[in-house]
């Protein structure tokens, strides 16, 4: 019995997770193309409310597509799942299929409000069931090597952090609902989240407090697409974070014309803003986006980005590689490659968060606690363009929550 029992303890864990996708849109179609070719997961499951991707998914894969997600929970077959439905759904949709008992890697961010983020915290806890955030590009081995070697002390302490990403965001095919007040849509929950979880990554401690102006200038995308931001760390590290997504200047320039997702590029400049004037229906190019919609890219020759990351440190500075970091230091220059893991960079390994925390029953840096902080940043950013104040985080937290679960220690 106990021979037997060894066996199933080592099969369970070395074995692949069986992954359902709940949303096939365009994150869901990233997502399932990092696990296609990710030895440990097969996808099993997928759920959308429209028919296409669903029909999609289903031929991929011989895998029934749901359109009801309390059917997809009661998939017995699916292990976890990946959520990677619109914003507003993703931390009621966390907790039902935690009490579904599945697994979760949800989408960042986990959720609009911090209550949100504290019920599926609770949820998680009950149940017993994992809950990772992501992904973000704080996944990125390239960031979470500049971590280690800001961690290692070689540099000194850090003290600053500059991440700007300038893009064509806001003129991309974009669902009705990222328009519409309340919903999450526009940049701040879309794509500040990757800056904010870059830097607090980077920064190694909680936020402290938060000063920023996001604005909304053209008419014709109604949404919030810049902001500017100063954010300080409880231990002296500042940070700021600027993004602009209305097309004029890209800063992939900087980079070498890599893009985003680790592909090259060409330069052009304000395309992205002439295809939406000459776009016939919002709905239907959103639909070409879904899984199933197109072709994405399978090479992947570089590691992500998310615009330009740069830390000054007491003796040196890092920013990131096309397939590394760069170390400006007493020295001079030093590149220093860095691996790509198992699945695709990124995605994948977000992935392989997912799979050592339920199999391996590993702890989560990428936990609920981590992306309820995330949320509380964003609520703060928000807060302070709204009030052209510097807001402090501690105005956010209950008493019984400023220590215990805002400083953890970074050991990604």
């Amino acid at each position: 019995m106990t021979l037997g029992s060894d066996s199933m303890t080592d099969n369970r864990q070395t074995s692949s997770l069986r992954l359902g996708v709940a949303g096939l849109g365009l994150a869901g179609a990233f997502m399932i193309r990092a696990a296609r070719i990710h030895p440990r997961f097969s996808l099993v499951a997928g759920m959308d409310p429209q028919e296409s991707p669903r029909r999609a998914f289903a031929d991929a894969f011989q895998a029934p597509a749901y359109e009801s997600y309390e059917q997809f929970c009661r998939d017995e077959n699916v292990e976890a799942i990946y959520i990677a439905s619109p914003h507003r759904f993703h931390a009621r949709q966390t907790i039902e299929a935690l009490e579904h008992g599945k697994h979760v890697l949800v989408e960042k961010p986990l959720g609009l409000t911090v209550a949100d983020c504290d019920a599926v915290i609770a949820a998680s806890k009950k149940t017993g069931y994992k809950v990772i955030v992501g992904h973000s590009h704080a996944f990125d081995p390239n960031v979470r090597a500049m971590r280690k070697v800001i961690e290692s002390g070689d540099l000194g302490r850090p003290i600053m952090i500059l991440s700007f990403n300038y893009t064509d965001y806001l003129y991309r095919p974009h669902a009705e609902d990222e328009f519409k007040s309340g919903s999450g849509g526009g940049i701040v929950f879309n794509q500040v989240t990757h800056q904010i979880e870059v830097a607090r990554l980077l920064a190694g401690a909680p936020i402290s407090s938060v000063r920023s102006r996001v604005n909304a200038f053209d008419a014709t995308r109604p949404i919030e697409g810049s902001c500017m931001a100063f954010v300080e760390f409880e231990n002296g590290v500042t940070a700021t974070l600027v993004y602009s997504g209305y097309d004029f200047f890209d800063s992939d320039e900087f980079h070498h014309w890599i893009t985003e997702g680790g592909t090259g590029k060409e330069a052009r400049h304000g395309a992205m803003r002439q295809a939406f004037k000459n776009r016939n229906s919002e709905a239907e190019s959103h639909r070409d986006l879904a899984f199933g919609g197109r072709d994405l890219p399978t090479e992947q020759p570089y590691l992500p980005h998310f615009g330009v990351s740069l830390v000054t440190c007491e003796r040196g500075d890092l920013r990131l590689s096309p397939n590394g970091l760069t170390v400006y230091g007493i020295d001079g220059r030093k590149d220093i490659d860095v691996a790509r893991g198992e699945g695709r960079p990124g995605q994948g390994d977000a992935l392989d968060m997912l799979w050592q925390a339920v199999r391996q029953d590993a702890p989560s840096f990428y936990d609920a606690a981590w992306g309820r902080a995330t949320v509380e940043a964003l609520v703060a950013l928000e807060m302070s363009s709204r009030e052209t104040r510097e807001v402090f985080l501690s105005e956010l937290r209950p008493p019984a929550t400023k220590s215990a679960a805002f400083a953890a220690t970074l050991r990604p």
